[in-house]
């Protein structure tokens, strides 16, 4: 009798262990489709140590936050393949590079960790190769899923050339990569349209058009890096009636008045529906504020550009 309950206590445990962690649903037809919850983190430093760590957050298909040796990585591991495929398609190695880290979140997005899609490619018609499911634009749309990596910077290449929408930036010189930046966009690889601002961004913080020269045989001069902002300073909320400000409602009218390049709270607004009214993501605004978390008041007036 002593034998049996053991068992059973052993066989309640190990039925307890399961994995609670959430997957991407793959499969071979597109038959089965799972839904995959978002992550979102908006951190901006940590510390290792003694040293601190700036970090951005990319917006690949899951957003993710990275830290910038991460990136630097993220292109030492993957530079060699994208002057090769520039060799051999044509296309800038920056941007090859600019558009895996942005779309990959440096190679540690979800859709890059379960199925090796470094640009966010989707599956179109032709594509008969294993597929996961993800939210994007809609919900559960259907990637292409790769064995390795290399197959999807290969299969990335291949999609830029043998498609006619792409047939202009073949045009444009090689290491012109803001052309190329701002043709990917015109031919609708991407719908954000800051998706132009954001590869340029990353070429030029980390030197990606290095590459472009040595693949061309060219002198290379890095790009002027920006002089980082201060960091604005989060207004203090008071409880009792604000003291009145330019911000503040005109008599006479229930319309807040804001600078250019502001957005004065309203009842209802939410962190969310400000980001989509002005065009940009929630992260942006809380670190273009300043923000600690998601907490705002009626009044309080936010930058927006």
């Amino acid at each position: 009798m002593l034998k049996k309950i053991v068992a059973f206590v052993l066989l309640g445990l190990i039925m307890g262990c399961g994995s609670t962690k959430p997957k991407i649903q793959t499969t071979k037809n597109g038959v089965v489709k799972n839904r995959t919850p978002k992550k979102s983190k908006t951190s901006k430093t940590a510390t290792a140590g003694s040293e601190t760590r700036s970090s951005e957050v990319l917006e690949s298909t899951s957003k993710t936050m990275v830290y910038s040796d991460q990136v630097k990585e993220y292109v030492s591991k993957y530079d060699y393949v994208a002057k090769n495929n520039m060799k051999k398609y044509g296309i800038p190695a920056s941007i090859i590079l600019a558009q895996g880290i942005l779309e990959s979140g440096a190679g540690r997005g979800t859709l890059c960790v379960n199925a090796n899609n470094h640009f966010g490619i989707k599956c179109h018609n032709d594509w008969t190769g294993d597929k996961v499911y993800h939210d994007d634009d809609s919900e559960q749309e259907c990637f292409r899923k790769y064995k390795l990596a290399s197959e999807s910077f290969d299969d990335h290449s291949l999609f830029l050339t043998s498609r006619g929408r792409y047939a202009t930036l073949f045009k444009l010189e090689k290491d012109d990569y803001k052309a190329w930046a701002k043709g990917l966009r015109a031919a609708g690889y991407a719908t954000d349209p800051k998706y132009p601002e954001k590869l340029i961004g990353l070429i030029e913080r980390y030197d990606l058009a290095k590459y472009d020269a040595e693949v061309l045989g060219n002198d290379y001069t890095p790009a002027p890096k920006p002089v980082a902002e201060p960091k604005p300073t989060p207004a203090v909320v008071s409880t009792t009636k604000p003291a009145p400000t330019a911000q503040e409602p005109s008599k006479g009218t229930n319309t807040p008045v804001a600078a250019a390049g502001s957005y004065t709270v309203l009842k209802g607004d939410t962190l969310y529906s400000i980001s989509k009214k002005n065009n940009m993501t929630v992260d942006e605004l809380i670190q273009l504020n300043g923000l600690s978390g998601n907490a705002i008041s009626i009044g309080q007036v936010l930058k927006v550009k």
